[in-house]
């Protein structure tokens, strides 16, 4: 039977899925062609995320979603035994999930599958590695809509203007990858100050650090994830940061007149003053003075990297 839902899902899948026959026995590495067998599969690529996936554990849960008035998802696959389903969610631009990618976009796309889990009721603790085959006999497939979602399309079922839909969950999906970044980065901004190692050491450092993070969360990201955010900060702090730049930064925000003018302001501030303005901002210490570069140039690495 042609299925185009089913085809576009077998074209996405990474080129050696992680797949089971039995979680119990957990889950395996394969060419496409000996995993697309299996009753579970991985569903999307290691760095691009072209699906967002949910787990319902509960009766109906391929049907229901009408009835929280969410949008309806591309793919369900459901268990005949108890009507469990996992919902997949087929997305027009894959979102880039290695941190070469820019962050501002995988922030948004958190906050959009965060948003969607909450109306769905799905599974916070599903770590959407892999899901129900639908290639496998043993489950139900439907198909709801055929075509491609945008984020902003999904975005408009959920009304992310309200505070709650804003939030990005640390422990959950793309949340994951954003909190890992984010605590890795803040981490070797100071850490690389300890002694300015080289790069090789330097990565490795980060990478430790990374793993240390990534092992707190209920479902940890997969290694090669974790390694890509590491090699990301340490090649952009090893880049940006060095003895000779730092100490030229320590110069210019710590001498006497800039101390004493420190004091004046948090005194005033003290009494009352009104509202504080920070003098020592980065636009007015000129960082990119210290790096030989433009201000410009500056700010377009500062954006890219996404730090």
């Amino acid at each position: 039977m042609h299925n185009a839902a089913l085809e576009l899902f077998n074209d996405r899948l990474p080129h050696k899925p992680y797949f089971s026959d039995d979680l119990h026995f957990g889950v395996r590495i394969a060419g496409k062609e000996r995993a697309i067998l299996a009753k579970y599969i991985q569903f999307n690529q290691p760095h691009a995320m072209f699906w967002l996936g949910f787990d319902v554990d509960r009766a109906g849960a391929a049907i229901d979603w009408s009835d929280r008035n969410a949008p309806a998802p591309t793919l369900t696959i459901t268990n005949p035994d108890n009507g469990h389903a996992h919902l997949l969610y087929a997305l027009k631009t894959s979102i880039r999930t290695a941190p070469d990618g820019k962050m501002k976009p995988l922030r948004y796309a958190a906050a959009v599958e965060n948003a969607l889990r909450k109306k769905l009721e799905a599974d916070a603790g599903y770590s959407g590695l892999i899901c129900k085959n639908p290639n496998h006999g043993h489950w139900k497939i439907a198909v709801w809509q055929p075509e491609l979602y945008t984020l902003d399309w999904l975005a408009d079922f959920l009304d992310l203007n309200a505070a709650n839909d804003k939030e990005i969950v640390a422990d959950y999906g793309l949340g994951r990858n954003c909190t890992l970044f984010d605590r890795t980065r803040k981490w070797a901004y100071r850490a690389i100050r300890q002694g300015w190692p080289e790069y090789d050491q330097w990565l490795q450092a980060c990478y430790e650090r990374a793993c240390i993070y990534n092992l707190q969360f209920a479902a940890p990201l997969d290694e090669n994830e974790v390694s890509a955010i590491a090699k990301s900060i340490a090649k952009w702090t090893g880049k940006n940061f060095s003895k000779e730049t730092f100490s030229s930064y320590v110069k210019k925000t710590h001498s006497s007149s800039i101390q004493s003018l420190r004091g004046r302001i948090g005194g005033s501030k003290s009494r009352g003053g009104g509202r504080y303005i920070d003098d020592f901002s980065e636009r007015t210490l000129e960082p990119w003075l210290d790096m030989g570069i433009s201000r410009a140039t500056y700010y377009r690495r500062k954006k890219k990297s996404g730090i």
